[in-house]
């Protein structure tokens, strides 16, 4: 999913802390304003969004794509000109890595009216035309009309309005929330509201990775195993590890572990008996470089099958199927605080130990579904103090004041209001909150819900009068009835800015998004087919090489794009022309080369009316100019016809017979005893008298795989420029995520490109067209 905050703010796109890796939420997160906090209001009544005022006056931004459900559009503020009415409430499809369907809906509530556009300077530059006139006449104070959406579509980061007031303060009322058959069809697939849950079965894994320790676990100094070198360092496989502490955990442990510019981080907590967490980290523990070398862990450790291992290291458990790996040779050693002042190693390949990712909505790290049977609300709409404090448990038990003697309605509100805003704790512990609720722009209960307005302490004790007035004027401001959703039913309410920044980590793109990216435009006549090919394997590409920031999407796929043609073409075509004994002077596509192999039955020149002298030869253009050298004993090629069986394949184009051979080891499709390791070492090699070297090359069958499974084609890709080339994913970390305006920051970014690009084929090959498919995707995705 592609998403963003509501506001974009300059301050949020970099940080000094790779330890934070979502800046831009760090930033906005601080836009939250106490009086209106998630998902209780000042006055305790049901609140089902945030209120958010930024340190300037801007626009208001869609999160994601999205199609218009209702809006209102108003040319003056109402009543006295101290509040604004006009919002807009958006419907969001996507689709998540592992196929399940996710839609959920988005409101911007407050935003100026038309006639104070000129007084922040705004000329409606950016706002689609329906937005830029209001949505009824109504004389100047009274409330225009909301209406349906009319087919309208958004795109993220399309400006929704701009930043109103309501009640004389400046703030956006944001909302997000999912309609409760929407909400069963994605989070029953999830372990949301499990009290205990189980490691999954499926591979919908993304986001941070959580381990579930059982008391009474071995812990040990060093994994067994290890010896001490020369050096005195302890080193497990040629892998070095820091000595610990052995001895068990007297308490169940919560992990969760990260990956940020190339930095593992760890975060522990000890879990009591009623269930409360106490953090045995003041700060997530790093790990320097563990993801750069996680490849070279993994070949170490793993050496009987490393992508099963890349996957154990990165997730705690194999997300491939069908899994290489089982039993003792899953074992997995993580380091891990497990006790004040105690760090050691535990085995997390165990049964007791449960996986889970943030995919599945742990409720150990805050997630709590509130419904009937445990919300601290009333039909009344009113928030019970002591049970809303049994639902936050201990998380601020030390701060909590005793029970409130309060009678009136006044002071009930002012002790609910103090404790929210006055405990760090207790807010934190809202933003977990999902609750089952009506919203606040259906007026089917209005009567019910704001009754206790007119009790003894009320504001509109005595006040008749006074009340209906306020009914009716809240009956204006309400809009449920124009937007074709079911009136009178409960919905499912999330802090928005938790679920925003908890979706930024998925890493997975549904079919509009990824047209976005890779646009018909680029493509062949049957984009959508060949888009919808490759997508689910991306996803999973994306997630199991820790692509999972829209800078580092975006340059994978910038490079992929002149790579593969946009995905149009997984194999390296050749061209015919004027033949020499050493060169190809290309003047067309040679049309057999472009054909799948896959329909070809065998790998192209298998059999000899398919030899083509383009791969064995200095191949130029039909102008003279040089495309690149013959790939003839070159990168562990050196049977006659390995230069075109070892031809580029995949999304990366995975080139030679060394490389192919190292993917084939990675995979566990060939075992490193079956040929001699850097055979083109042999001085048999270097003279190219095949028959006489006696350092055995790898023997690979079947290279067409690469190519023509598309699981196959975006992992290749993947692994080519995280594991075989690391220094492109850290070329890739020294980019900015922000988009380049002047002339240094776009020779800056360039200069990036070109390293990435170097890293992935030893020169700037492409460059142009590189630097431009990596603007045009940041763009959409930054």
């Amino acid at each position: 999913m592609i998403i963003s905050p509501p506001f974009l703010p300059a301050s949020g796109l970099t940080s000094g802390d790779a330890s934070r890796p979502d800046p831009m939420m760090d930033a906005v997160d601080k836009f939250e304003l106490a009086h209106g906090i998630y998902p209780v209001a000042f006055d305790r009544r049901w609140h089902c969004g945030v209120h958010l005022s930024p340190d300037m006056h801007g626009a208001v931004y869609a999160i994601a794509d999205g199609e218009v459900v209702a809006y209102r559009v108003c040319q003056h503020a109402i009543g006295s000109g101290a509040s604004n009415a006009g919002f807009v409430l958006l419907r969001h499809t996507t689709e998540s890595g592992d196929g399940c369907r996710l839609t959920f809906y988005s409101l911007y509530m407050h935003l100026l009216p038309l006639a104070e556009y000129h007084t922040f300077g705004y000329d409606a530059t950016g706002l689609a035309n329906f937005l830029c006139k209001p949505t009824g006449e109504v004389p100047q104070g009274q409330v225009a009309p909301a209406v349906a959406g009319g087919n309208h579509k958004v795109r993220r980061k399309d400006i929704v309005g701009y930043l109103g007031r309501y009640q004389g303060l400046v703030y956006l009322h944001c909302e997000v929330f999912m309609m409760p058959g929407d909400f069963d069809a994605y989070f029953g697939h999830t372990q949301l509201g499990h009290a205990a849950p189980d490691t999954p079965a499926t591979p919908d894994c993304w986001g941070h990775t959580y381990y579930m320790i059982p008391a009474g676990q071995q812990f040990y100094a060093l994994p067994p195993g290890t010896i001490t070198d020369a050096h005195h360092k302890h080193k497990l496989k040629g892998i070095e590890f820091k000595s610990g502490q052995t001895d068990t955990n007297t308490l169940p442990l919560v992990v969760e572990t990260y990956f940020s510019k190339g930095t593992k981080y760890t975060n522990v907590w000890s879990v009591a008996a009623d269930g409360s967490r106490a953090p045995l980290t003041d700060q997530p523990v790093p790990e320097l470089d563990y993801e750069y070398d996680l490849y070279h862990r993994a070949t170490a450790l793993y050496n009987t099958c490393p992508s099963d291992g890349y996957e154990m290291l990165r997730f705690g458990r194999i997300l491939s199927t069908p899994a290489t790996l089982s039993g003792d040779a899953c074992a997995t050693w993580v380091q891990v605080t497990y006790a004040s002042g105690k760090l050691g190693y535990i085995d997390i390949n165990t049964a007791a130990i449960k996986k889970l990712s943030d995919a599945d909505f742990p409720s150990f790290m805050g997630w709590q579904k509130l419904g009937d049977g445990n919300m601290p609300f009333g039909s009344d709409g009113l928030c019970d103090i002591d049970a809303l404090k049994k639902i936050v448990g201990d998380a601020a038990a030390s701060e909590q004041p005793t029970v409130s003697t309060a009678t009136t309605e006044v002071q009930k509100a002012d002790v609910l209001s103090s404790y929210v805003k006055g405990h760090d704790g207790v807010r934190q512990v809202l933003r977990g909150f999902i609750c089952n609720a009506p919203s606040e722009w259906d007026s089917t209960n209005n009567e019910t819900r704001y009754a206790k307005l007119l009790d003894d302490g009320g504001f509109y004790h005595g006040n008749d009068e006074g009340y209906n007035k306020f009914l009716t004027y809240l009956k204006e401001i309400q809009f449920w009835d124009v937007t074709g959703l079911p009136a009178g039913q409960k919905l499912w309410f999330f802090h928005p800015l938790a679920f925003i920044r908890h979706f930024r980590k998925c890493a997975w793109f549904a079919k509009d998004e990824f047209a976005s990216i890779y646009p018909d435009s680029y493509m062949s006549a049957d984009a959508d087919a060949i888009r919808e090919k490759y997508r689910k394997p991306l996803n999973f590409s994306l997630r199991k090489y820790g692509m999972l920031n829209y800078l580092r999407q975006s340059h994978f796929l910038g490079q992929g794009a002149v790579e593969s043609g946009f995905l149009c073409s997984m194999q390296e075509s050749s061209m015919i022309g004027n033949v020499t004994a050493t060169a190809v002077y290309g003047t067309q596509i040679n049309p057999i080369s472009k054909k799948s192999e896959k329909d070809l039955g065998h790998w192209y020149g298998a059999i000899p009316s398919e030899d083509d002298p383009w791969y064995r030869s200095t191949k130029y253009s039909s102008t003279g100019h040089l495309i690149t050298s013959s790939y003839d004993w070159r990168g562990g090629n050196c049977d006659r016809e390995d230069a075109q069986k070892f031809r580029g394949r995949g999304f990366k184009q995975l080139t030679f017979r060394s490389n192919y051979a190292d993917y084939w080891l990675y995979r566990a499709w060939i075992q490193q005893s079956s040929f001699t390791a850097s055979w083109w070492s042999d001085h048999q090699y270097q003279a190219k008298h095949r028959a006489l070297m006696t350092k055995i090359p790898a023997q690979i069958d079947n290279p067409d795989v690469v190519a023509t499974e598309p699981g196959n084609c975006l992992d290749s890709g993947a692994w080519y420029i995280t594991c075989l080339r690391p220094k492109v994913v850290r070329a890739i970390d020294s980019d900015s995520f922000q988009i380049p305006k002047t002339a240094a920051e776009l020779a800056k970014e360039e200069r990036v490109i070109e390293n990435i690009t170097r890293g992935i084929n030893g020169g700037p090959i492409g460059l142009d067209k590189r630097v431009k498919y990596t603007r045009m995707i940041k763009k959409v995705l930054l």
